[in-house]
């Protein structure tokens, strides 16, 4: 066998090996696929990791967004030994830490959800010396609430549809049986005068 090939099956050997203890020594984040809140409420991001390595002091936790626009992503939140809010941005105030790293949790917090907030959040954890692996993504979808004024007129007006339902059958049902006894007293005056009609057949005398 000539040198060459035996450096060449070395180096796919030594390839396949590297790659087999980067995937085993990766870091795997895990997050809700797609999550959808009420315009206004908060809502936590989950995200949870597994390593090969024990936690270290290193550890790091990043959060980005990107817009549905696909626009250019934004830094949502930082956490390295504590947490660290954005200075700036859309997300300003508006997310705290919602983790526990020793649980392997880097879930974060989001208040006050806005139409804007739609977009894609990726978590990203590093773990020294695991320092690549999988990106996790939340697709975040920030749905209308329906007012209380909406809510209000909604049960308004079925309650004054069912109650309007409910008048209506007592109604008819009164109707029915004012005809009924109507008819039996009719019935019963008829009967009655065929019984003297007949009474004062039966009273007159006959002639020789």
């Amino acid at each position: 066998v000539s040198p060459m090939r035996t450096w060449l099956r070395a180096a796919l050997v030594l390839g396949a090996q590297l790659r087999a203890l980067w995937l085993a020594a990766a870091v795997e984040v895990h997050t809700a696929k797609e999550v959808v809140a009420v315009n206004g409420t908060n809502q936590r991001l989950k995200c949870t990791f597994s390593s090969s390595s024990p936690v270290s002091q290193q550890l790091s936790v990043s959060w980005n967004f990107q817009p549905e626009d696909l626009s250019a992503h934004e830094p949502v939140f930082y956490y390295l030994k504590e947490p660290y809010q954005p200075p700036s941005g859309r997300f300003k105030d508006r997310v705290t830490w919602d983790g526990n790293i020793e649980r392997h949790d880097v879930s974060i917090m989001v208040w006050n959800l806005k139409p804007s907030d739609n977009g894609t959040f990726t978590c990203q954890v590093t773990n020294w010396p695991d320092v690549y692996g999988t990106i996790g993504e939340v697709r975040l979808r920030v749905v209308q609430k329906v007012s209380f004024s909406e809510i209000h007129f909604l049960a308004v007006a079925i309650g004054s549809a069912s109650g309007l339902m409910i008048i209506v059958v007592i109604t008819v049902i009164i109707c029915r049986q004012h005809r009924r006894k109507a008819r039996d007293r009719r019935t019963e005056a008829a009967e009655a005068e065929s019984l003297k009609m007949g009474e004062k057949k039966e009273s007159i005398p006959l002639e020789d």
